[in-house]
Protein backbone atom coordinates (compact mmCIF):
# COMPACT_ATOMS: atom_id res chain seq x y z
CA UNK A 1 0.00 0.00 0.00
CA UNK A 2 2.79 2.21 0.86
CA UNK A 3 4.42 1.36 -2.34
CA UNK A 4 1.56 2.48 -4.45
CA UNK A 5 1.20 5.93 -2.59
CA UNK A 6 4.77 6.56 -3.50
CA UNK A 7 4.27 5.64 -7.18
CA UNK A 8 1.29 8.00 -6.89
CA UNK A 9 3.18 10.67 -5.42
CA UNK A 10 5.89 10.11 -8.26
CA UNK A 11 3.28 10.04 -11.02
CA UNK A 12 1.76 13.27 -9.58
CA UNK A 13 5.49 15.60 -9.20
CA UNK A 14 6.11 14.40 -12.81
CA UNK A 15 2.93 15.53 -14.00
CA UNK A 16 3.49 18.31 -12.45
CA UNK A 17 6.85 19.17 -13.32
CA UNK A 18 5.29 18.80 -17.35
CA UNK A 19 2.78 21.47 -17.03
CA UNK A 20 5.27 23.72 -14.94
CA UNK A 21 7.87 23.39 -17.94
CA UNK A 22 4.79 23.32 -20.82
CA UNK A 23 3.54 26.57 -19.21
CA UNK A 24 7.37 27.97 -18.40
CA UNK A 25 7.54 27.54 -22.60
CA UNK A 26 4.18 28.91 -23.12
CA UNK A 27 5.08 32.10 -21.35
CA UNK A 28 8.95 32.24 -23.05
CA UNK A 29 7.14 31.93 -26.57
CA UNK A 30 4.55 34.81 -25.03
CA UNK A 31 7.85 36.92 -24.08
CA UNK A 32 9.52 36.44 -27.02
CA UNK A 33 6.78 37.54 -29.38
CA UNK A 34 6.12 40.68 -26.63
CA UNK A 35 9.50 41.78 -27.28
CA UNK A 36 9.77 40.82 -30.86
CA UNK A 37 6.39 41.56 -32.64
CA UNK A 38 7.91 39.97 -36.21
CA UNK A 39 8.10 36.41 -34.56
CA UNK A 40 4.99 34.53 -34.32
CA UNK A 41 3.86 30.59 -32.76
CA UNK A 42 1.09 29.37 -34.61
CA UNK A 43 -1.57 27.86 -33.13
CA UNK A 44 -1.27 23.75 -33.73
CA UNK A 45 -4.25 24.08 -36.21
CA UNK A 46 -2.44 26.38 -37.98
CA UNK A 47 0.92 25.07 -38.18
CA UNK A 48 -0.74 21.76 -39.12
CA UNK A 49 -1.86 23.91 -42.89
CA UNK A 50 2.13 25.26 -43.42
CA UNK A 51 4.19 24.06 -46.06
CA UNK A 52 7.75 24.71 -45.45
CA UNK A 53 10.80 24.40 -47.94
CA UNK A 54 14.16 25.75 -47.89
CA UNK A 55 15.67 28.64 -49.87
CA UNK A 56 17.60 27.46 -52.93
CA UNK A 57 20.01 28.68 -55.63
CA UNK A 58 19.39 28.19 -59.11
CA UNK A 59 20.31 29.76 -62.65
CA UNK A 60 17.75 32.74 -63.35
CA UNK A 61 17.71 34.39 -66.51
CA UNK A 62 17.06 38.21 -65.85
CA UNK A 63 15.70 40.44 -68.44
CA UNK A 64 16.58 44.37 -68.08
CA UNK A 65 14.02 46.85 -68.59
CA UNK A 66 15.47 50.04 -69.81
CA UNK A 67 14.24 53.69 -71.28
CA UNK A 68 15.51 53.63 -74.96
CA UNK A 69 14.31 55.27 -78.09
CA UNK A 70 14.70 55.02 -81.97
CA UNK A 71 17.52 56.71 -83.83
CA UNK A 72 19.25 57.07 -87.11
CA UNK A 73 21.82 54.60 -88.05
CA UNK A 74 24.91 56.56 -87.66
CA UNK A 75 26.09 54.18 -91.24
CA UNK A 76 23.24 55.69 -93.07
CA UNK A 77 23.47 59.37 -92.39
CA UNK A 78 25.41 62.30 -94.68
CA UNK A 79 25.56 65.60 -93.48
CA UNK A 80 25.85 67.42 -96.72
CA UNK A 81 27.46 71.31 -97.53
CA UNK A 82 28.82 73.39 -99.61
CA UNK A 83 32.41 73.16 -100.75
CA UNK A 84 33.13 76.76 -100.68
CA UNK A 85 32.01 80.13 -99.74
CA UNK A 86 29.39 81.58 -101.38
CA UNK A 87 25.50 82.81 -101.33
CA UNK A 88 22.46 80.77 -101.40
CA UNK A 89 20.78 81.12 -104.78
CA UNK A 90 18.72 78.24 -105.50
CA UNK A 91 17.17 75.54 -102.77
CA UNK A 92 15.76 72.31 -104.92
CA UNK A 93 15.12 69.91 -101.78
CA UNK A 94 12.69 70.49 -98.81
CA UNK A 95 12.81 68.41 -95.72
CA UNK A 96 11.06 64.72 -96.16
CA UNK A 97 11.90 64.91 -99.90
CA UNK A 98 13.51 61.63 -101.29
CA UNK A 99 16.83 62.22 -103.09
CA UNK A 100 18.98 59.89 -104.73
CA UNK A 101 22.87 59.96 -105.16
CA UNK A 102 23.77 63.01 -107.20
CA UNK A 103 20.72 65.03 -107.01
CA UNK A 104 21.30 68.92 -106.72
CA UNK A 105 20.07 69.88 -103.40
CA UNK A 106 21.11 73.78 -103.38
CA UNK A 107 22.94 76.48 -106.03
CA UNK A 108 25.45 78.74 -104.52
CA UNK A 109 26.78 82.14 -105.96
CA UNK A 110 30.51 82.43 -104.76
CA UNK A 111 33.25 84.87 -106.23
CA UNK A 112 36.11 82.46 -104.75
CA UNK A 113 34.65 80.01 -107.50
CA UNK A 114 35.48 82.93 -110.11
CA UNK A 115 38.60 83.99 -108.51
CA UNK A 116 40.30 80.19 -108.91
CA UNK A 117 38.20 79.59 -112.49
CA UNK A 118 39.82 82.59 -113.95
CA UNK A 119 42.88 81.76 -112.12
CA UNK A 120 43.14 78.19 -114.09
CA UNK A 121 42.56 79.63 -117.22
CA UNK A 122 45.68 82.31 -117.06
CA UNK A 123 47.38 79.13 -115.53
CA UNK A 124 46.23 76.95 -118.93
CA UNK A 125 47.32 79.94 -121.28
CA UNK A 126 50.71 80.10 -119.91
CA UNK A 127 51.33 76.55 -120.21
CA UNK A 128 50.39 76.79 -124.12
CA UNK A 129 52.73 79.71 -124.28
CA UNK A 130 55.38 78.22 -122.71
CA UNK A 131 55.16 75.22 -124.47
CA UNK A 132 55.16 76.98 -128.02
CA UNK A 133 58.32 78.33 -126.73
CA UNK A 134 60.08 75.20 -125.96
CA UNK A 135 59.11 73.69 -128.81
CA UNK A 136 60.56 77.24 -130.72
CA UNK A 137 63.74 77.13 -128.27
CA UNK A 138 64.67 73.36 -129.14
CA UNK A 139 64.10 73.57 -133.11
CA UNK A 140 66.64 77.10 -132.72
CA UNK A 141 69.10 75.42 -130.46
CA UNK A 142 69.38 72.33 -133.47
CA UNK A 143 69.54 75.50 -136.25
CA UNK A 144 72.69 76.35 -133.65
CA UNK A 145 71.17 79.78 -133.14
CA UNK A 146 70.44 79.22 -129.64
CA UNK A 147 72.79 78.23 -126.85
CA UNK A 148 72.33 75.35 -123.98
CA UNK A 149 71.73 77.18 -121.39
CA UNK A 150 68.40 79.24 -123.38
CA UNK A 151 67.03 75.99 -124.06
CA UNK A 152 67.07 74.76 -120.80
CA UNK A 153 65.47 78.03 -119.72
CA UNK A 154 62.64 77.58 -121.91
CA UNK A 155 61.65 73.95 -121.04
CA UNK A 156 62.18 74.89 -117.21
CA UNK A 157 59.30 78.09 -117.68
CA UNK A 158 57.46 74.99 -119.80
CA UNK A 159 57.59 72.22 -116.80
CA UNK A 160 57.04 75.18 -114.20
CA UNK A 161 53.77 75.65 -116.16
CA UNK A 162 52.36 72.55 -115.93
CA UNK A 163 52.86 72.06 -111.81
CA UNK A 164 50.86 75.10 -111.70
CA UNK A 165 48.54 74.07 -114.16
CA UNK A 166 47.74 70.98 -112.43
CA UNK A 167 47.55 72.49 -108.64
CA UNK A 168 44.54 75.13 -110.66
CA UNK A 169 43.04 72.10 -111.42
CA UNK A 170 43.11 70.51 -108.00
CA UNK A 171 42.32 73.36 -106.27
CA UNK A 172 38.76 73.32 -108.63
CA UNK A 173 38.31 70.13 -107.58
CA UNK A 174 38.48 70.47 -104.23
CA UNK A 175 35.73 73.44 -104.62
CA UNK A 176 33.73 70.62 -106.26
CA UNK A 177 34.30 71.28 -109.71
CA UNK A 178 34.72 67.71 -111.39
CA UNK A 179 37.13 66.85 -113.94
CA UNK A 180 35.04 66.65 -116.89
CA UNK A 181 33.85 70.72 -116.05
CA UNK A 182 37.51 71.50 -115.57
CA UNK A 183 38.07 69.76 -118.85
CA UNK A 184 35.38 71.85 -120.88
CA UNK A 185 36.11 75.23 -118.77
CA UNK A 186 39.75 74.87 -120.49
CA UNK A 187 38.12 74.66 -123.47
CA UNK A 188 35.48 76.80 -123.71
CA UNK A 189 36.89 79.96 -121.24
CA UNK A 190 33.63 80.38 -119.73
CA UNK A 191 33.89 80.79 -116.35
CA UNK A 192 30.59 80.44 -114.00
CA UNK A 193 30.65 81.50 -110.84
CA UNK A 194 26.98 79.26 -109.84
CA UNK A 195 28.02 75.92 -107.99
CA UNK A 196 25.54 73.17 -106.93
CA UNK A 197 25.56 71.46 -103.46
CA UNK A 198 24.91 67.74 -103.94
CA UNK A 199 23.18 64.34 -102.28
CA UNK A 200 26.36 61.89 -101.74
CA UNK A 201 23.72 59.33 -100.68
CA UNK A 202 20.14 58.47 -101.21
CA UNK A 203 17.67 58.80 -98.66
CA UNK A 204 15.50 60.76 -97.58
CA UNK A 205 15.89 64.71 -96.59
CA UNK A 206 15.88 64.76 -92.83
CA UNK A 207 17.20 68.27 -91.99
CA UNK A 208 17.75 70.99 -93.66
CA UNK A 209 19.57 74.37 -92.51
CA UNK A 210 19.95 77.36 -95.02
CA UNK A 211 17.73 79.49 -96.53
CA UNK A 212 17.50 82.07 -99.52
CA UNK A 213 19.99 84.71 -99.85
CA UNK A 214 22.09 83.07 -96.73
CA UNK A 215 26.06 83.08 -96.98
CA UNK A 216 27.58 79.48 -96.31
CA UNK A 217 30.64 78.76 -95.27
CA UNK A 218 32.59 75.05 -96.27
CA UNK A 219 32.22 74.35 -92.69
CA UNK A 220 28.62 74.29 -92.55
CA UNK A 221 25.70 71.70 -92.74
CA UNK A 222 23.27 72.34 -94.96
CA UNK A 223 21.29 69.14 -95.35
CA UNK A 224 21.04 66.07 -93.43
CA UNK A 225 20.07 62.88 -95.74
CA UNK A 226 19.28 59.23 -93.87
CA UNK A 227 18.25 56.18 -94.79
CA UNK A 228 15.17 55.44 -93.17
CA UNK A 229 15.27 51.43 -94.13
CA UNK A 230 17.36 50.36 -91.20
CA UNK A 231 17.45 52.14 -88.00
CA UNK A 232 18.78 51.68 -84.48
CA UNK A 233 17.37 51.15 -81.17
CA UNK A 234 19.73 52.46 -78.58
CA UNK A 235 19.55 52.43 -74.71
CA UNK A 236 21.08 53.25 -71.19
CA UNK A 237 22.39 50.56 -68.96
CA UNK A 238 22.94 51.46 -65.33
CA UNK A 239 26.61 51.32 -64.45
CA UNK A 240 25.19 48.27 -61.61
CA UNK A 241 24.26 45.72 -64.73
CA UNK A 242 26.42 46.22 -67.15
CA UNK A 243 27.47 42.47 -66.54
CA UNK A 244 24.84 40.99 -67.23
CA UNK A 245 24.73 42.03 -70.91
CA UNK A 246 27.04 41.68 -73.69
CA UNK A 247 26.46 41.60 -78.00
CA UNK A 248 24.74 39.12 -79.42
CA UNK A 249 22.09 38.81 -76.79
CA UNK A 250 18.50 38.79 -77.68
CA UNK A 251 16.17 42.26 -77.36
CA UNK A 252 12.54 43.06 -77.35
CA UNK A 253 11.97 46.44 -78.43
CA UNK A 254 8.37 47.75 -77.10
CA UNK A 255 7.50 50.77 -78.74
CA UNK A 256 4.75 52.75 -77.26
CA UNK A 257 3.70 54.75 -80.43
CA UNK A 258 3.03 51.16 -82.00
CA UNK A 259 0.97 49.77 -79.44
CA UNK A 260 3.93 48.42 -77.14
CA UNK A 261 4.50 45.95 -80.10
CA UNK A 262 7.36 43.61 -79.60
CA UNK A 263 9.92 44.32 -81.87
CA UNK A 264 12.97 41.54 -81.77
CA UNK A 265 16.84 41.79 -82.66
CA UNK A 266 20.15 41.19 -80.91
CA UNK A 267 22.38 43.50 -79.40
CA UNK A 268 24.70 44.95 -82.23
CA UNK A 269 26.95 46.98 -79.59
CA UNK A 270 27.87 47.37 -75.94
CA UNK A 271 29.92 50.75 -75.15
CA UNK A 272 33.43 50.25 -73.54
CA UNK A 273 32.97 53.52 -71.45
CA UNK A 274 30.62 54.50 -69.36
CA UNK A 275 28.78 58.41 -69.11
CA UNK A 276 30.51 60.15 -66.21
CA UNK A 277 27.41 61.90 -65.78
CA UNK A 278 24.48 59.47 -66.04
CA UNK A 279 26.68 56.35 -65.17
CA UNK A 280 25.49 54.40 -67.79
CA UNK A 281 26.87 52.53 -70.53
CA UNK A 282 25.00 52.78 -74.42
CA UNK A 283 24.22 49.84 -76.07
CA UNK A 284 22.15 49.73 -79.55
CA UNK A 285 20.62 47.00 -81.72
CA UNK A 286 19.56 47.40 -85.68
CA UNK A 287 15.74 47.30 -86.70
CA UNK A 288 14.46 46.69 -90.23
CA UNK A 289 12.19 49.89 -91.29
CA UNK A 290 11.05 49.04 -94.92
CA UNK A 291 7.92 49.35 -94.16
CA UNK A 292 8.33 52.98 -92.80
CA UNK A 293 6.83 52.38 -89.27
CA UNK A 294 9.57 53.42 -87.13
CA UNK A 295 10.17 57.16 -86.89
CA UNK A 296 13.60 58.74 -85.26
CA UNK A 297 13.12 60.08 -81.63
CA UNK A 298 10.20 57.77 -80.77
CA UNK A 299 10.19 56.41 -77.10
CA UNK A 300 10.80 53.00 -76.72
CA UNK A 301 11.59 50.24 -73.85
CA UNK A 302 14.48 47.58 -74.44
CA UNK A 303 13.95 44.30 -72.94
CA UNK A 304 17.83 43.11 -72.79
CA UNK A 305 17.77 38.96 -72.05
CA UNK A 306 20.82 39.09 -69.68
CA UNK A 307 23.04 35.95 -69.23
CA UNK A 308 22.11 33.34 -66.81
CA UNK A 309 23.12 34.42 -63.42
CA UNK A 310 23.06 32.12 -59.76
CA UNK A 311 20.25 33.35 -57.32
CA UNK A 312 18.72 32.53 -54.39
CA UNK A 313 15.10 32.25 -55.44
CA UNK A 314 11.81 32.39 -53.47
CA UNK A 315 8.25 31.26 -54.53
CA UNK A 316 5.98 33.65 -55.04
CA UNK A 317 3.46 32.41 -53.05
CA UNK A 318 5.85 32.89 -49.39
CA UNK A 319 5.61 36.06 -50.20
CA UNK A 320 4.83 38.68 -47.65
CA UNK A 321 3.57 42.70 -48.01
CA UNK A 322 4.02 44.32 -45.41
CA UNK A 323 4.49 48.11 -44.91
CA UNK A 324 4.50 47.81 -48.42
CA UNK A 325 7.48 46.06 -48.74
CA UNK A 326 8.19 42.27 -49.10
CA UNK A 327 8.74 39.50 -46.86
CA UNK A 328 9.18 35.85 -46.02
CA UNK A 329 8.77 34.08 -42.74
CA UNK A 330 11.59 31.96 -41.84
CA UNK A 331 11.58 29.11 -39.11
CA UNK A 332 13.22 29.78 -36.37
CA UNK A 333 12.65 26.02 -34.63
CA UNK A 334 10.58 24.97 -32.05
CA UNK A 335 7.36 25.79 -34.78
CA UNK A 336 8.62 29.51 -34.16
CA UNK A 337 8.67 31.91 -37.54
CA UNK A 338 10.43 34.83 -37.89
CA UNK A 339 9.64 37.74 -40.57
CA UNK A 340 11.97 38.56 -42.50
CA UNK A 341 12.27 41.57 -44.83
CA UNK A 342 13.82 40.78 -48.38
CA UNK A 343 14.46 42.58 -51.87
CA UNK A 344 12.88 40.83 -54.47
CA UNK A 345 13.36 40.91 -58.28
CA UNK A 346 10.48 40.75 -60.97
CA UNK A 347 8.73 37.27 -61.08
CA UNK A 348 9.79 34.68 -63.39
CA UNK A 349 8.12 31.38 -63.90
CA UNK A 350 6.38 31.85 -60.32
CA UNK A 351 9.52 32.43 -58.25
CA UNK A 352 11.41 35.54 -57.01
CA UNK A 353 15.20 36.27 -57.42
CA UNK A 354 16.49 37.24 -53.42
CA UNK A 355 18.65 40.04 -53.99
CA UNK A 356 18.89 40.49 -50.50
CA UNK A 357 17.62 39.55 -46.92
CA UNK A 358 19.01 35.41 -47.14
CA UNK A 359 21.57 33.43 -48.07
CA UNK A 360 20.53 30.42 -48.94
CA UNK A 361 18.93 27.38 -47.49
CA UNK A 362 16.55 29.08 -44.87
CA UNK A 363 13.34 26.94 -44.31
CA UNK A 364 10.68 29.19 -45.78
CA UNK A 365 6.86 28.81 -45.13
CA UNK A 366 5.74 28.92 -48.86
CA UNK A 367 2.18 28.04 -48.84
CA UNK A 368 0.11 29.86 -45.34
CA UNK A 369 2.52 32.28 -45.18
CA UNK A 370 -0.74 35.15 -45.54
CA UNK A 371 -2.66 33.42 -42.87
CA UNK A 372 0.25 32.90 -40.80
CA UNK A 373 0.88 36.93 -40.64
CA UNK A 374 -2.46 37.82 -39.67
CA UNK A 375 -2.13 35.61 -36.80
CA UNK A 376 1.20 37.51 -36.53
CA UNK A 377 -0.98 40.60 -36.86
CA UNK A 378 -3.54 39.76 -34.58
CA UNK A 379 -1.04 38.94 -31.45
CA UNK A 380 0.67 41.81 -31.72
CA UNK A 381 -2.73 44.24 -31.76
CA UNK A 382 -3.40 41.93 -28.66
CA UNK A 383 -0.08 42.30 -26.72
CA UNK A 384 -0.44 46.40 -27.51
Amino acid sequence: MKDVRMKNALVFALVGALLLGCNKESKDVAAQQVQDPMVVAPSPDLLAQLKLDDARSRPLVENLRVAGRIDFDEHRLARIGATITGRVTEIDAWLGQEVRKGDVLARLNSSELSEQQLAYLKARAQLELNRRNAERAKALFEADVIGAAELQRRESEYKISQAETRAASDQLQLLGVSPAAIERLGKQGEVNSVTPVVATMSGVVVERKLAQGQVVQPADSLFVVADLSRLWAVAQVPEQQVGLVKAGQTVNIEVPALGNEKLTGKLIFVGQTIDPETRTVLVRTELDNRDGRLKPAMLASMLIEAKPVERVVVPASAVVRQNDEDHVFVAAGDGVFRLVKVKLGPEQGGVRAALSGLKGGEKLVVDGAFHLNNERNRKEMEGS
